[in-house]
């Protein structure tokens, strides 16, 4: 199984469940898990986490050396990601809902008809939601495309702090 990442993943590991200053078993097994092929991150999703530097931030400055491990190496297909707008989403977006949506739709994309395939979100479920403010499990689920969250990935793959 790959399993890819939303941006939000490795945001959330580093401010709330695993700062890389305290929990540094969590980074090189995650690094690791990339590097054999097992997680990797849509370059869309990629320029999400870097372009949202701030100062001072130590995700960044750790995954920006990593980032050739972690980024999926493949294109997406225009016509799939059109397809998640319109049918996870609808038909009859605005421009401004298109942008509000944010690069989940690449995300979803990649997974689309792949059965080997995960998206992983912390995201949760929300299906109240209509439009460009559903949330990608939701979106997932209507497009029959696993998404699990990250401590379902976490504990699949087998992470431990004594991993190695």
């Amino acid at each position: 199984m790959l399993y890819l990442f939303d941006a939000n993943v490795l945001i959330t590991a580093s401010n709330v469940y695993y700062p890389l200053d305290q929990i540094p078993e969590f980074w090189s097994w995650v690094e690791h898990q990339a590097t054999i092929g097992n997680v990797k991150i849509p370059l869309e999703n990629l320029e999400e986490i870097l372009e949202g530097r701030k100062s001072d931030d130590p995700l960044l400055d750790w995954l920006s050396p990593r980032k050739d491990r972690f980024s999926l190496d493949e294109a997406v297909e225009p016509a799939k990601v059109q397809y998640v707008v319109a049918r996870g989403y609808a038909p009859d977006l605005t421009d401004d809902e298109i942008e509000e949506l944010g690069r989940d739709p690449f995300l979803i994309a990649y997974a689309l008809n792949r059965s080997e395939r995960c998206v992983v979100t912390t995201e949760v479920s929300k299906p109240s939601r209509k439009r460009h403010k559903r949330h990608v499990p939701d979106v997932c689920r209507d497009l029959a495309i696993n998404c699990q969250n990250p401590f379902h990935v976490y504990r699949a793959l087998g992470f431990r702090t004594g991993w190695r």
